[in-house]
């Protein structure tokens, strides 16, 4: 404002100048030449000064919008941020603790990701799609579009930004920034250019590139970022839904667990929760989450087991038809291993070049982390120290109860689970 007024007093200034001219001598007789002097003057001062009338009257127009155009901008930010907190504080997640969350502007976004163009698309999942954009300074980020009118896409949204900006650890994707516009719900992670675990391990012309020294590296970090989770975060917190599409690679291979819509806190000395409405992935559930809703540490430790067995072997769990001659994938480790034949179940674009006790010995805690019962299996703490030290001693793995024989009450069971309110049946948890 202060550039405005400035300009304005040299305007009247310079107005009071031209109207003045020719009348500070006003005793000395005029004559007609000197009215002709007087008047060239004039003339010359008025193409002087009207151009610089014209070009201060433009700059004070362009300043004063600027200022109006500023302020509003940064009172809208202001509001729209005031409306992020109160939405995010509406999670159950958030307690009473002061959280500082990253907020980045709609405007900002829809530039970073060239207006959400398809050709910058990264995939698409059951919240929405994935765009890759690039924030002013350079940054590249992975922007997750939730899907609009997606209820459940809302409260992922709240409890993912609660949750991930409470968290730091190497093997957890970090959130950058999120964004909440009319309609639109946005979260900014960092970028990743190796995109998930799954691209790799599961794609026949891509899996090579996976050698056991990459994988042994993805499971040590895997289980490093769940034992962070459970027991060295300042909240213990059970992710829910751990999967292969749900590891991230950076580029140097080094695994980052994403997607924490599904996540809970465990706060105090709570042990376990029940749910009524089950979530998560066919054939990673843990039997006592998938049959009475109840989960803890101990059933991302099964899902970690799952993991772990599928990184090993290449097969999906959800996939048993590519091993022949067994269920799923859960039987077809049981058996091999019962039999000593554990060799078998690697994956054959590394079997030739890998460690065979290393692989064994994944393979046999793989098994113990799918035990039936959550208390024969071990804690993360545990299976961070078995997969560091390989020549500590492992107990023996009990036989997963989906490998023993149908029959009329198991049959029974499952009509029921059909019928029952989470709509799961036995047939999701024998991997199918």
């Amino acid at each position: 404002m202060g550039m405005a007024f400035s300009s304005f007093f040299t305007i009247v200034f310079l107005i009071s100048l031209c109207k003045s001219d020719g009348q500070l001598t006003p005793a000395k007789p005029l004559y007609p030449g000197d009215m002709l002097i007087s008047d060239a003057k004039e003339s010359n001062v008025v193409k002087i000064v009207l151009p610089i009338m014209s070009s201060l009257l433009i700059l004070t127009c362009i300043c004063l919008v600027w200022i109006r155009k500023s302020r509003g901008k940064h009172r809208s930010k202001e509001i729209q941020n005031k409306l992020m907190v109160q939405y995010l504080s509406a999670s159950n997640e958030l307690g009473d603790e002061d959280v500082d969350f990253p907020f980045i502007g709609f405007e900002d976004v829809v530039t970073a990701t060239n207006n959400f163009s398809s050709y910058n698309m990264l995939g698409k999942g059951g919240f929405g799609k994935v765009y890759k954009g690039i924030l002013e300074g350079g940054k590249e980020v992975a922007v997750k579009r939730l899907s609009k009118g997606s209820g459940q896409g809302i409260d992922e949204f709240r409890n993912e930004v609660v949750l991930i900006a409470r968290l730091q650890h190497k093997n957890l994707v970090k959130l950058v920034g999120c964004c909440i516009h009319e309609h639109e719900r946005l979260l900014i992670y960092e970028y990743l250019p190796n995109k998930s675990l799954d691209a790799f391990l599961f794609d026949a012309t891509r899996k090579t590139v996976v050698e056991w020294p990459k994988r042994f590296k993805i499971i040590k970090g895997v289980a490093q970022g769940l034992l962070y989770l459970h027991q060295d975060s300042r909240l213990t917190i059970i992710h829910r839904d751990l999967k292969a599409g749900n590891i991230l690679l950076d580029d140097e291979m080094s695994p980052k667990i994403s997607d924490f819509g599904m996540a809970r806190i465990f706060g105090g000395n709570q042990q376990q929760a029940n749910t009524t409405q089950d979530v998560g992935t066919y054939g990673y559930m843990s039997p006592e989450y998938a049959i009475q809703g109840i989960f803890s540490v101990k059933s991302d430790v099964y899902s970690f087991g799952i993991l772990l067995l599928e990184i090993v072997s290449g097969f999906r769990i959800s996939s048993p038809h590519l091993i022949p001659g067994f269920p799923n994938l859960i039987a077809c480790s049981w058996c091999l291993w019962k039999d000593g034949n554990a060799r078998d179940l690697v994956d054959s674009a590394i079997v030739q070049s890998c460690p065979l006790h290393e692989v064994l010995r994944c393979i046999h805690i793989g098994l113990l982390c799918i035990q039936d019962h959550p208390d024969d299996r071990p804690l993360m703490s545990s299976v961070v120290f078995m997969l560091e030290n390989s020549t500590a001693p492992l107990p023996q793995p009990k036989q997963p109860i989906f490998f023993v024989q149908k029959n009329r009450a198991t049959e029974d069971a499952r009509q029921n689970m059909k019928n029952s309110v989470n709509g799961f049946s036995i047939t999701v948890l024998e991997g199918r």
